[in-house]
């Protein structure tokens, strides 16, 4: 019996270069290719970034120091990459695990908060790829309150607030802010707001903060209405109230990618700049320590879940 345990780290995926970005989008639209408009402002996205995100070199990265992390008392673990829509793909990955003779796993998603549409679309994949491999994969369902995630945020804030003036902070309004999803996810009592708000709240109880709000970016480009406010809508109207400072912090993302370097590090710069308002965010957690930390803990605490008697 292999007692080696894998881990299955499950990310979004990034193109690796502009010439995998119309297949990239491709997948993402489920097959349909993207009309020539969308695909070259994506395009256009990454050339505006650098010409690539560097999430796929992050997401190495993390996968290199989880598995350090986990094998420092008990080198029993192996980690394992799966992406949603970049290879080596979520079922590939779990293949190649049962390959290697890896008959349990956990799974876990590079996502803190839970969504029926997002985490729940990764495990689902994973869990019928095991079943097929005859791998036993139990996956967590969300690591947003573990403490040393919050750690780690708690320390971005502190840093990005230094960042204003003394004037500034009086009155500065602090915007958490996640992808948003499409708002059906509300009928079907989603948690994915209310953990984004759990996460909030305690991050601003951690640091006094009373003006905060919470606000939703990088919508898709779909006929069906998605979660709102968007952070730009609310930069707006924070103009209007007469802000003219706004710390932006992505609770929801915990690497750089398009949908900060872009969205948030250019098109919402900008638009503050337009409105007059200083406008920072919180530096991304990346491959920080804290967060591989927070990794760790839920790994440990789903296998507690599943063998409470501490049996091997």
């Amino acid at each position: 019996m292999n007692k080696t345990i894998g881990i299955l780290l499950m990310a979004y995926g990034t193109p690796r270069s502009l010439d995998e970005v119309e297949t990239y989008y491709t997948h993402i639209r489920r097959g349909n290719k993207p009309p020539q408009p969308l695909l070259d402002e994506l395009i256009g996205r990454y050339k505006a970034i650098g010409g690539v995100s560097p999430l796929n070199e992050i997401t190495d990265e993390q996968a290199r120091k989880l598995e350090q992390t986990l094998n420092v008392k008990d080198s029993r673990y192996k980690v394992y990459i799966g992406m949603k829509h970049a290879a080596p793909f979520i079922a590939d990955a779990v293949r190649r695990m049962a390959a290697d003779g890896i008959e349990k796993a956990v799974g876990i998603v590079l996502a803190p908060h839970y969504s029926t549409m997002s985490v729940g679309v990764y495990t689902k994949e994973a869990l019928e790829a095991a079943e097929e491999a005859l791998m036993k994969l139990h996956c967590v369902s969300s690591w947003h309150m573990e403490d040393a995630f919050l750690d780690a945020l708690e320390e971005r804030l502190r840093e990005a607030l230094e960042k204003f003036s003394e004037e500034e902070r009086r009155q500065l309004k602090v915007v958490f802010s996640a992808h948003s999803l499409p708002e059906r996810i509300l009928a079907l009592g989603d948690p994915y707001p209310e953990q984004l708000l759990e996460t909030s709240r305690a991050l601003a109880s951690r640091l006094l903060i009373d003006d905060w709000q919470f606000a939703w970016q990088s919508a898709g480009r779909t006929a069906e209405p998605w979660l709102g406010p968007d952070l730009l809508v609310v930069m707006g109207e924070l103009a209007e109230k007469g802000y003219r400072a706004m710390l932006s912090c992505p609770i929801g993302f915990v690497a750089d990618h398009l949908e900060v370097l872009y969205d948030l590090d250019i098109e919402a710069q900008q638009h503050a700049s337009q409105k007059g308002i200083h406008f920072e965010r919180t530096a991304s957690l990346n491959a920080d320590q804290r967060m591989i930390d927070a990794l760790v803990a839920a790994i440990h605490r789903v296998e507690r879940e599943i063998n409470p008697s501490g049996a091997r």
